[in-house]
């Protein structure tokens, strides 16, 4: 008799556990979950990010607009790469954007609905004795709890790396500051030297070419070295590394769910209680 009362009672606990767990998730841990100030440092970073995306994609388009006042075609393909360059920018900076928005949603997501879910879900699959609507409410938990994760666990990944690199991007931003500027300043000085010897301007404009080809084949070639492999960082940094993490919570995730213990048939139980 004492074992069926707590065979009766027990489910009956452990659901108004779940009851407690639900609402509990629902109407205190998603709005704490989803505040903006819980994810203040993560938000952050990725506002870091954006800034120097943002600085590169801008300092590449005012060395391409600067190599338009050098004379002749020599140093075009340089400047149409730096223009090509923006779009790559564009596409990091609406994966940070993408993972900003994200960070406090998935919290409100995962609490708000699939936590609540899972409960109810697992409620139901002790009360009608469902091994299916077991399993659904742990993979909706686990997923839950997974995709909060995600994004801190990539961006703090991220960080490290870009520790490494944030001297070399911020290298690469003041040369093609200091380029632009010098371009300018020698576009504006042959300008004025025109003026000032119209008689001899084809001597003068040879040697005004020669002289900012020069910058052209040298420092141009560097910059553009430069920001490839800025762009290369902040791919794999905003890009590649949210994807692997994504790929491993989901390899985990399957290992996990996918680990089950075999319960003991009587006559085994009977075999270890009378060996």
């Amino acid at each position: 008799m004492n074992n069926r009362f707590e065979s009766g009672w027990k489910p009956w606990v452990i659901v108004a556990v779940l009851a407690v767990i639900a609402l509990v998730s629902f109407f205190k841990v998603a709005d704490y979950a989803s505040s903006p100030e819980v994810h203040a440092e993560t938000i952050e970073n990725l506002e870091e990010t954006r800034d120097t995306v943002m600085r590169l994609s801008i300092s590449s388009i005012g060395v391409s607009s600067a190599i338009t006042m050098i004379p002749g075609d020599v140093a075009t393909p340089i400047a149409e790469k730096l223009a090509d360059l923006s779009t790559w920018f564009l596409l990091v900076l609406s994966a940070i954007y993408l993972e900003k928005y994200l960070v406090t949603l998935t919290g409100y997501a995962a609490f708000k609905v699939l936590i609540p879910l899972a409960c109810a879900l697992c409620a139901a699959g002790i009360i009608f004795h469902s091994h299916v609507a077991k399993r659904l409410a742990a993979k909706l938990a686990v997923f839950g709890l997974t995709i909060v994760l995600i994004i801190p666990a990539s961006v703090g990944i991220s960080n490290l790396i870009k520790e490494t690199y944030n001297s070399s991007i911020q290298s690469t931003i003041d040369m093609a500051l200091e380029t632009t500027e010098e371009i300018e300043e020698n576009a504006e000085l042959n300008a004025a030297k025109e003026e000032e010897k119209k008689g001899n301007i084809f001597s003068e404009l040879l040697s005004n070419v020669t002289e900012t080809v020069s910058i052209a084949t040298d420092k141009l070639e560097q910059v553009l070295n430069h920001y490839l492999e800025a762009l290369a960082i902040l791919l794999v940094t905003s890009c590649v590394i949210p994807i692997l993490v994504l790929v491993f919570f989901v390899w985990l995730i399957k290992i996990v769910l996918g680990v089950e213990i075999p319960a003991l048939k009587h006559d085994q139980l009977d075999g270890l209680r009378h060996p």
